[in-house]
């Protein structure tokens, strides 16, 4: 066998988390080369949004670890040289009722015992912050550390960063079929070379489960199909990103008073502004296997809630949609895991709608857990052993 073609670590997926695998791995001097079956950030990342929230997280581990991807994402912004349109405007998540205001009061205490940077804000204060809103709307809260990225400017910025640590990156390089050989090396087959490595990570989202299946490891993660409006900013709306609280409600699949067909989509307003003066809007939440066509009925859907909440954008130009699908798995964690069934093999995948968020944490605490070193925050519930009784009932 060539042995050119032998890798000490291969990164099986080119997106957003599989390159700042590469990044933080290249940077620490391990040996890594990059896998991407087509193009770099051509898949879910791709596909969504730029939020690095945290004000969107379950009080404690969640909101510790988005908050340390936030000051990672910060750190990277001084330290990669390709801008990423990094913006630290804060976000907010506003309530449509009464009902609403009082669970987001009990929300922002749990935050700030928690040490984040939350308040509540009044109706004035949604006023002050943009007079695009209803006029009916009560308030909301505040996230004060939230950031936004240009996800695909993120991803080129870091393997650009990674290759010149020395990180190898070969597109167009699907992997047909992976297996450990008598050297007890992994085998990596692609539609053009073969390679062996001594430690495999799958950080290929939502098509990650392939890739265990090919080690007869089980991955229970699903495809959530998301949609996206993309509008021309003819005015300034907002200057940062925007939330309704029923958000929270749509992702952990709580109950919610709206009516049938926002319910049967998953549909809450999601608003970010782009650098480029045009916003985003979303979104919603299907379980529609692997299929990425965009739905009519869901986007008037999307479009209709938004107007809900900032009427006067009713009559915007709408430049495109597009719906993406995000890596779902049952308690909205993601696997950043070694597998101990086969050694050397790492998984980093499962983030849903956090990937964008946890990409930075989670390309350095697989680096971390790769090199064996103290990790950046508690890695116990993110490891792959607790999915795997559940995926084995």
């Amino acid at each position: 066998m060539n042995n050119k073609l032998h890798c000490d670590i291969v990164v099986i997926g080119g997106g957003i988390i599989g390159t700042s695998i590469a990044y933080y791995c290249s940077k620490s001097g391990l040996d890594v080369t990059v896998l991407e079956k087509n193009e770099l950030a051509s898949g879910t990342t791709s596909k969504c949004d730029g939020n690095i929230l945290a004000v969107d997280k379950d009080p404690g581990f969640d909101s510790q670890m988005s908050l340390k991807s936030q000051q990672l994402v910060h750190e990277l912004n001084h330290d990669l040289e390709i801008p990423f349109e990094y913006r630290n405007p804060g976000s907010i998540l506003v309530c449509e009722n009464d009902m609403e205001m009082e669970a987001a009061q009990k929300w922002v205490r749990q935050q700030q015992e928690a040490g984040l940077d939350f308040r509540m804000l009044n109706r004035e204060d949604l006023r002050n912050e943009s007079s695009y809103f209803a006029d009916d709307l009560p308030g909301g809260l505040e996230c004060r550390t939230d950031s936004i990225i240009n996800p695909y400017m993120l991803t080129y910025s870091m393997i650009q960063r990674a290759k010149q640590f020395g990180a190898k990156i070969h597109t167009n390089t699907g992997v047909r079929n992976l297996y450990k050989n008598r050297q007890n090396q992994f085998v990596i087959e692609t539609n053009n070379e073969t390679f062996t490595a001594n430690k495999v990570v799958n950080a290929c989202g939502v098509w990650a489960p392939f890739i265990g299946e090919m080690l007869n490891i089980d991955i229970p993660i699903k495809p959530r199909k998301g949609h996206v409006i993309v509008a021309s900013r003819q005015q300034p709306v907002g200057s940062r990103n925007v939330m309704e609280f029923g958000y929270l409600i749509s992702k952990f699949g709580g109950q919610r008073k709206v009516d049938p067909l926002i319910d049967k989509y998953g549909v809450a307003l999601v608003f970010e502004p782009t650098q480029s003066q045009n916003f985003l809007i979303g979104s919603s939440r299907q379980f529609n296997g692997y299929d990425t066509k965009t739905d009519y009925e869901v986007i008037k859907t999307v479009a209709r809630r938004a107007v809900r909440f900032y009427p006067k954008i009713a009559n915007m130009t709408v430049i495109r949609t597009y719906a993406g699908l995000r890596p779902w798995t049952a308690d909205h964690l993601p696997i950043i895991s070694h597998v101990e069934e086969v050694p050397g093999f790492y998984i980093a995948a499962g983030h849903e709608g956090d990937g964008i968020s946890l990409a930075a944490i989670t390309g350095k605490l697989t680096e971390e857990l790769i090199n064996e070193t103290n990790t950046s925050i508690p890695f116990e519930p993110l490891r792959y052993d607790r999915v795997k009784i559940k995926a084995m009932k």
